[in-house]
């Protein structure tokens, strides 16, 4: 089909729950994708953050093909060598000392909030259920994790919701104080505000949450579902400030554009889930776990967190060299490795629309920020080019 006739056939069939780009997509192979017409784009979005290593990465290739001869899937009522081999590789990443595959990162966060509760009460017999978050956070889309999520634009129409969430300020160290009581069994916090406009915590407020919580007896919940994977030039986000979550959740880059996430806990946290308290048909089966497993072996092989975070040194200066050039058309700029927010003084469609026609695929969030989640393979050639266009373009408005 070309693309007006994907275009037509969605239309009859697919519920319309996405606004989609104006571009029909057939084919991918390393940082490029090309429509069924032949043209290349290059990919500054990843598919949110997701293919780290790239579209059609060869190994990743390679591992799909083998395993798919050997074993698919069989559910998590056998145990499985996969699991166990990305297990090991997975925590080997972290202090943590546990974790639960899943599909996803609602589901991940789900996952989360259940096993907070659930330890308080059954593995430290406290009646402690609340869920603490902060405003513009993005958890995700099931009823729990749309609840914690503090953007009341994506709740609209889904009441009654779930109880047993706070929503706080970002940032407000007393109102967190303040929200927290012998209710409260964990907060849950990104370390970079992804859907919120690539927006990190304070250093000074992100540690002192960590000592909050200490002190209180809550648990610190981290979100590293769009950070996590070598994202931000370390493998963790957390990680920058040496901070030691509890629970650890994760997904997007995690499987190469499988779908899977995961939820990472401490030895003592994990007595929240014993047999049969929690549980997912298809969470990480055998190819899916084989995936991953190559996907942080190349990560760590190749050091792509290195090379995450000395393309964001590189991107951060061009980028605030154009916003000397444009301060009436820049606002801020916001580099994390490759995660990367472009804050416009006024709503960026036609600069998004203008990338786009010029082959830039990204995307726009909160209206004003230009959001780059590029493979973590990108070149520093691929993003020269893209800030050309980008200077070209305001230069041109």
């Amino acid at each position: 089909m070309n693309s007006e006739d994907i275009k037509q056939g969605e239309a009859s069939a697919l519920c319309r729950t996405y606004a989609r780009y104006p571009l029909a997509v057939s084919r991918g192979e390393g940082t490029r994708l090309f429509t069924p017409e032949g043209r290349a784009y290059t990919d500054l979005l990843a598919g949110i953050a997701v293919c780290n290593l790239g579209h059609s990465h060869p190994e990743l290739v390679e591992v799909i093909c083998a395993q798919a001869k050997k074993l698919i899937h069989v559910s998590n009522l056998f145990y499985q060598e996969e699991q166990v081999s990305l297990a090991r590789r997975l925590l080997g990443t972290s202090h943590l000392e546990r974790v639960f595959f899943c599909n996803s990162g609602a589901e991940a966060n789900e996952g989360a909030i259940k096993l907070a509760r659930r330890y308080m009460r059954e593995g430290r017999g406290e009646e402690r259920y609340e869920i603490i978050t902060l405003s513009g956070s993005f958890h995700g889309r099931t009823l729990a994790t749309l609840t914690a999520t503090g953007q009341d634009k994506i709740k609209t129409g889904f009441g009654p919701l779930p109880e047993g969430f706070i929503t706080v300020p970002f940032g407000d160290l007393d109102a967190m104080k303040n929200a927290m009581s012998d209710r409260t069994a964990a907060v849950l916090v990104e370390m970079i505000q992804g859907e919120g406009g690539v927006k990190p915590l304070p250093d000074d407020y992100a540690r002192g949450l960590a000592a909050l919580c200490a002190e209180k007896g809550v648990l610190l919940m981290i979100d590293e579902i769009q950070t996590g994977v070598g994202r931000t030039g370390k493998f963790w986000a957390y990680q920058h400030l040496g901070l030691t979550p509890d629970i650890v959740t994760v997904a997007k880059g995690l499987a190469g554009g499988l779908p899977m996430g995961a939820v990472m806990c401490t030895e003592e946290v994990s007595k929240g889930f014993p047999p049969g308290s929690h549980g997912t048909t298809f969470g990480g089966n055998a190819l899916i776990s084989a995936v991953a497993d190559k996907v942080i072996e190349i990560i760590e092989r190749d050091d792509l967190c290195g090379h995450a975070a000395r393309l964001g040194d590189l991107l951060c200066e061009r980028l605030n060299a154009m916003k000397s050039r444009f301060p009436e058309k820049i606002a801020e700029v916001r580099v994390h490795g490759l995660m990367v927010g472009i804050e416009l003084t006024h709503p960026g469609a036609d600069v998004w629309k203008a990338l786009l026609e010029k082959g830039f695929i990204l995307n726009l969030t909160q209206d004003t920020v230009l959001r780059l989640l590029p493979p973590l393979v990108i070149s520093e050639e691929e993003l020269a080019a893209f800030c050309l266009a980008l200077e070209s373009i305001l230069a041109e408005s």
